[in-house]
C-alpha cells in the first residue's frame, strides 16, 4: 500500500475529490436501488457490490492512465477517432434500443454494454486537443485546419444526437469552448455553430425521438398542462428536493425512491438533497466547482498547448455534465438521460469518467514532476 501511495502522482486535490465522490456515490446508490432490486428479484447488496466493483475498477484504471505520459494520448487520438466513428454508426444501426433510441453496444463475452457516446467524448476531445495544438501556425487556414476540425465536430455530433441529443449538445458545447481556446477565428466558430444548429434542427424535426423531445419540452415549459405520467420524473424530483429541508431526512430515509424513475442514475441528485438536505446539495455542487477550479489551474500551468487543451476539454466535459444533471433535478431544464459523473450508478460510464480523471492527473503530474538539470558536476532539480 505504501508503495502504491508513493507512486501516486498528480494533483492531490483531484485524488481527494475522486475519493469523496466515490463515498457519496456508495451511500446514495445504496439508498436508491431498493426498487430496482425488487424489480430484478435480487438483494440490494448484490447490486451495490457490482457498483463497488465498478468504482474500484475505475480507480485502478485512473491510476494506470495517470502513470502514462499524457503526450502518448496525442498519438492515439487519431486511432480513437477511427475506431469511434464506425462504432457510433454501428450502434445506431444494430445497438440495443431503449426508449426509441439505440445508444448501447454489448461487449461480447462479458454481459456488459456501454454507450459509444462515452468513448466518442474522449475521442473527440483528445483529437481536437491534438489538432488544435499542432496546427497553431496555420490555425486560420480553411483547408488545412478548419475543415478537418469542423468535419470531426459535426460528424460526431450528428452520430450521437440521432439517439442521444443531450450528450451531443454538451459535447458540441465543449468543442466550441476548445475552438475558442485554440484561437479559431470568430467567423469560423460562427460557421461551426450555424452548422451545429442546422444539424440540431434536422434531428429534432426528423429524428426517431422527435415526439419525445417535443413532449419533454412542452412538459418543461407548461408543467401545469402536462400529462401527469409524462411529468412524473420531474414532479417527484421536485418533491424530493422540496421535502429535504436544510439538513435532509437522513441516510436511507427517502420517500421518493419508489416513485422516482432512475433514482439511482439520472435523478440521484434529487435523492441526495432529500436525504442530506440543502447542505448536502450545496456540498456536492461545491465539490464539482472545486474540481473545475483545480482543472483550470492545471490547464493554465501546462507547458504545452496539447496539455492545456486536453485538461480543459476533459474538465469542461465532466463539470458541464454534472451541472446539467443537477439543473434537471431542480427543474431548471427538461428531463434528459444524463448521469451525475462518478456518483450515478452507470456501469462502464464510470470507467470512461475514471479514464478522463486519469488523463487530467497525467497532465498535472507532468507539471509537478521536476526535471534533472546538470550544471557542471552538480545535479540540481528544476521545475518542468
Amino acid at each position: 500500500m505504501d508503495r502504491i501511495l508513493s507512486n501516486t502522482k498528480g494533483d492531490r486535490w483531484i485524488w481527494l475529490i475522486v475519493i469523496l465522490l466515490s463515498l457519496i456515490s456508495l451511500l446514495a446508490v445504496y439508498s436508491a436501488i431498493g426498487s430496482l432490486a425488487y424489480k430484478r428479484g435480487v438483494g440490494a447488496e448484490s447490486i451495490l457490490m457490482k457498483h463497488v466493483a465498478m468504482i474500484v475498477a475505475g480507480i485502478v484504471l485512473m491510476y494506470i492512465s495517470h502513470k502514462v505520459d499524457y503526450r502518448y494520448y496525442r498519438g492515439i487520438s487519431k486511432l480513437l477517432m477511427i475506431i469511434t466513428l464506425p462504432l457510433l454508426l454501428y450502434t445506431l444501426l444494430f445497438g440495443s434500443h431503449v426508449n426509441q433510441a439505440s445508444r448501447w453496444l454489448a461487449i461480447p463475452g462479458t454481459g456488459l454494454s456501454f454507450q459509444t457516446s462515452d468513448l466518442a467524448k474522449l475521442a473527440l476531445i483528445t483529437y481536437l486537443a491534438r489538432t488544435l495544438s499542432i496546427k497553431q501556425e496555420n490555425i486560420k487556414d480553411v483547408k488545412q485546419s478548419f475543415i478537418p476540425i469542423m468535419g470531426a465536430v459535426c460528424l460526431v455530433f450528428i452520430l450521437i444526437a440521432w439517439a442521444n441529443l443531450s450528450t451531443a449538445l454538451m459535447l458540441f458545447g465543449v468543442s466550441v469552448l476548445l475552438l475558442i481556446m485554440g484561437r479559431i477565428s470568430v467567423k469560423q466558430i460562427a460557421v461551426v455553430i450555424l452548422a451545429g444548429a442546422f444539424l440540431l434542427g434536422c434531428v429534432v424535426m426528423l429524428g426517431p425521438r422527435r415526439h419525445m423531445y417535443m413532449t419533454r419540452i412542452n412538459t418543461f415549459m407548461h408543467p401545469d398542462k402536462a400529462d401527469p405520467d409524462k411529468a412524473q420524473q420531474a414532479n417527484h424530483a421536485k418533491i424530493a428536493i422540496a421535502t429535504g429541508g436544510i439538513f435532509g431526512k437522513g441516510v436511507g430515509n427517502s420517500d421518493e425512491i419508489n416513485s422516482l424513475p432512475e433514482a439511482y442514475s439520472d435523478e440521484i441528485y434529487a435523492i441526495i438533497v432529500e436525504e442530506y438536505g440543502l447542505v448536502g446539495g450545496i456540498i456536492l455542487i461545491s465539490i464539482y466547482v472545486f474540481l473545475l477550479y483545480r482543472c483550470i489551474k492545471i490547464a493554465t500551468r501546462a507547458p504545452k498547448a496539447f496539455g492545456t487543451l486536453l485538461a480543459a476539454g476533459l474538465s469542461f466535459s465532466l463539470t458541464i455534465q454534472a451541472f446539467a444533471n443537477m439543473a434537471v433535478a431542480v427543474g431548471l431544464g427538461p428531463v434528459t438521460g444524463i448521469p451525475l459523473p462518478f456518483v450515478s450508478m452507470g456501469g462502464t460510464s464510470i470507467l470512461f469518467t475514471s479514464l478522463a480523471f486519469g488523463i487530467i492527473l497525467s497532465v498535472s503530474r507532468d507539471i509537478e514532476e521536476p526535471k534533472k538539470v546538470i550544471v557542471g558536476e552538480i545535479t540540481e532539480l528544476a521545475p518542468a
